[in-house]
């Protein structure tokens, strides 16, 4: 058997498109505020892609800069994971055109369909098929495309979403790397309605009635998703401490999913953690599913709020339903 090998994060890289979709843009599409869209959910803008963009041209962009960032050229990647829920098609999957896009003609490809926390699930598979010594280098993309699947008739949901992608290249931890020391990843298939595109699938294929019905947009249930939020979160957060043997004031930051703002402040009171110390970038961006940690991630670092010896904590809860975490010390 292979010796398990210490893994870590040798770069990170995002990207996002040049279309910025503000809350006054929205006031004039349907009934709500700028007023209103920041209060309840600390949005302000969100970044939409052009029409000849699709999940593997955000992806490729994140994951050139996360090979600059840790030196590395895409032809020695061995494994390309893309966590998304907006793939190019649903045949072939994004990884298989993003590996032709970047160069990558050695590397393994798959994508991973956790919603919101398809990046920490890519991370974790990453994780593990390095320290195994199957692989030597990965990339792991959170991409998505959202615009596409949002309906800009709900109100309720259209201000939440943007478009985006982040990346991460995992190898064999060395000096200067951020050594993943625990990750955990969890489901509960029985809420699988609380966040779904009714239709597209195998179940209920693109026609005429789903197409009149909007039944290929995202619907969430706001409520019900808000007290899963939070309540996973702060689970989340505590579990990860208990396990790495943590206390508040060791973790120097926390990079949650960027569901919305209240949620994370409410999921935050109770941790000990000062929202000082947990990154948002949520004003920016809107919810990213995928890509939100990794962007965030990317950016917290190039702020310089990332340092040697730093634990990070990253969180993430999604349709499904799905929960992850990771934990990483730099």
């Amino acid at each position: 058997m292979a010796e398990i090998r210490k893994v870590g994060v040798a770069g990170t890289g995002s990207y996002v498109p040049e279309q910025v979709l503000t809350n006054f843009d929205l006031e004039k599409m349907v009934d709500t505020s700028d007023e209103w869209i920041t209060t309840r959910t600390g949005i302000r803008e969100r970044r939409i892609a052009a029409e000849d963009q699709a999940c593997s041209d955000l992806a490729v962009e994140a994951v050139r800069r996360a090979l600059d960032d840790a030196k590395t050229k895409p032809e020695e990647l061995d494994l390309l994971v893309v966590g998304t829920i907006t793939p190019d098609k649903t045949l072939p999957s994004a990884a298989c055109y993003l590996q032709d896009k970047l160069g990558a003609k050695n590397a393994a490809c798959f994508d991973v369909v956790a919603a919101c926390s398809g990046f920490i699930y890519g991370m974790a598979s990453a994780w593990k098929f390095v320290a195994s010594g199957m692989m030597e280098k990965a990339a792991v993309v959170g991409s998505e495309v959202l615009s596409r699947i949002t309906n800009y008739e709900d109100r309720r949901s259209c201000i939440l979403f943007g478009d985006g992608a982040g990346a991460a290249i995992v190898a064999p931890a060395e000096k200067g790397y951020g050594e993943i020391l625990y990750s955990y990843l969890a489901a509960d298939g029985s809420g699988a309605e609380m966040m779904q595109t009714p239709a597209g699938g195998s179940l209920a294929p693109a026609s005429h009635e789903t197409v009149d019905g909007r039944e290929h947009y995202m619907r969430i249930r706001g409520r019900e998703v808000f007290k899963f939020a939070v309540d996973t979160m702060r689970w989340l957060v505590a579990d990860a401490m208990e396990h790495c043997a943590l206390k508040p004031q060791d973790v120097k930051l926390v990079v949650p999913h960027q569901v919305n703002y209240r949620i994370l402040e409410s999921a935050v009171k109770k941790l000990d953690i000062p929202m000082e110390r947990v990154y948002i970038n949520i004003d920016k961006y809107g919810n990213t599913s995928a890509a939100s940690i990794p962007i965030a991630l990317d950016e917290a670092r190039k702020e310089g709020l990332v340092g040697p010896g730093d634990h990070v904590v990253l969180v993430a809860f999604g349709g499904g339903l799905t929960w992850a975490s990771m934990v990483i010390r730099w």
